[in-house]
């Protein structure tokens, strides 16, 4: 494929400035959208694009090139203080960022930059220019929409990223939305022009993520994992932040436990299990998290009660591993307050396992109501346990569903979200070269 090829550009720069692909998802900053940009990356490398991954380099041992998977790299821009800093210290370092990402790109530059994230927007915009490249962004997630669905006590985000997302939205020769709700908020919350944006799901690694093999195989995994047949095991998986809701499936446990007035449930049922697999978010304050939960989860009498401990905590694990957890579980929960897509009730899906989730952003598409799992409106903790205690209370229910969950989420692939995004590259790349004929280079210049 050349640059000329209808099916997209040869050169791509995938720009992730604020976390590197090659991080543990599930703590820190790594999260969703790493989980989005490697997929994509490989899916893209697979149809003949070149690929650059690029993020800050937070080591002073990190190479600036990293080769990750046939014709996909992984490069270190040299910015700032090469360690992890917090996301609120990373505006003051667009403008390095971008300078350093003209003088690492290969001769001639790249065909298309795509940012994802409104910092790495920031990045992108000023280095586009270099090459008069087009510029195509992804949300991933936005301030407005968050502001909209903040847990209690959460602050607004700040005025600058607003400004920020305004600016790239008027900017980009084109947008990616992950369903069509968030295509219909940027046209409504940011003004986009709705010519620019493009309804692209994101995939599912299908390779790493599958259903058992049969009843006996997922016995076998539960009792490698230190589960008893008989457990009646609900999944988070994510990280520990109060929009992922990881305190709405504790509440809703401990009504599910009073309900039944014992940890163990009714005669001849076995004992909940809330097995919360992820790290803290971000840095800082956000390292406590896991202790807040812990002590949430005790306060409910989730932890050290005469049953033993309800609550399981488990570290962020790489996908194989993370993967016989979801085949694990008997129900998968995604009490997210808002979500632009949701990939763990995907993967989870693919795994074969219902997935309970809030009726919100991108779970409405990623989770098939009543098909594939159960939506529930809100985050009233009642709500939650009644819709986790129907499907645990229901072993041929969530048998159904689960098959269908793995149906479904086979008909997300990074090679479908791959093929339509060199679309838009393609739709992007002709706005940019009608728009700006004659248009002479940016110098990117830091400020």
């Amino acid at each position: 494929m050349d640059a000329s090829s209808p099916r997209g550009p040869r050169r791509v720069a995938l720009v992730s400035a604020h976390t590197s692909p090659l991080a543990q998802a599930g703590t820190g900053d790594a999260g969703g959208l790493n989980t989005y940009v490697v997929g994509l990356a490989r899916g893209l490398a697979a149809r003949g694009a070149e690929v650059d991954v690029v993020t800050r380099a937070t080591a002073p041992d990190q190479p600036p090139v990293h080769a990750a998977s046939p014709g996909v790299r992984v490069v270190h821009l040299a910015a700032g203080p090469p360690r992890e800093v917090d996301k609120e210290e990373l505006p003051a370092l667009v403008g390095e960022m971008a300078e350093a990402l003209v003088a690492a790109a290969p001769p001639g530059g790249y065909d298309v930059v795509h940012t994802h994230y409104w910092l790495s927007g920031e990045v992108g915009r000023r280095a586009a220019g270099a090459w008069g490249a087009p510029l195509v962004h992804s949300m991933h997630t936005m301030a407005l929409v968050k502001d909209a669905h903040r847990g209690p006590g959460q602050p607004l985000e700040p005025a600058e990223r607003v400004r920020g997302e305004r600016g790239l939205v008027a900017a980009a020769d084109g947008l990616v939305a992950s369903t069509a709700d968030e295509a219909r908020e940027l046209v409504e919350l940011y003004g986009a022009d709705p010519a620019r944006v493009a309804v692209v799901p994101p995939g599912v690694a299908l390779s790493a993520f599958g259903p058992p093999a049969d009843a006996a195989a997922r016995t076998a995994e539960r009792e490698g994992l230190g589960l008893a047949p008989a457990d009646r095991v609900l999944l988070f998986a994510g990280r520990l932040q109060p929009l992922k809701g990881p305190d709405v499936l504790l509440r809703a446990a401990a009504e599910l436990i009073a309900a039944d007035r014992t940890a163990g449930g009714p005669a001849g049922v076995g004992r909940l299990v809330v097995v919360v697999v992820g790290g803290p978010s971000g840095r800082g304050a956000g390292r406590s998290a896991r202790e807040d939960l812990r002590s949430l989860a005790a306060g409910l009498g989730l932890v050290g009660g005469p049953g033993g401990d309800v609550l399981r905590l488990v570290d962020p694990l790489p996908a194989p591993e993370l993967a016989r957890w979801y085949r694990a579980a008997d129900v998968v929960a995604v009490p997210s307050r808002t979500e632009s897509f949701g990939l763990v009730a995907l993967e989870a899906q693919a795994c074969g396992t219902p997935v309970v989730a809030t009726a919100t952003g991108g779970l409405r598409t990623a989770v098939a109501d009543g098909r594939t799992g159960l939506l529930v409106p809100d985050a009233d903790p009642r709500r939650w346990a009644a819709a986790l205690g129907a499907l645990l209370d229901d072993e041929p229910r969530r048998r159904s569903l689960g098959e269908a969950a793995a149906v479904h989420a086979a008909g997300f692939s990074w090679a479908r979200t791959a093929e339509r995004t060199l679309d838009l590259y393609g739709a992007a790349a002709a706005r940019r070269a009608g728009g700006a004929a004659g248009r002479p280079r940016a110098r990117v210049t830091c400020g």
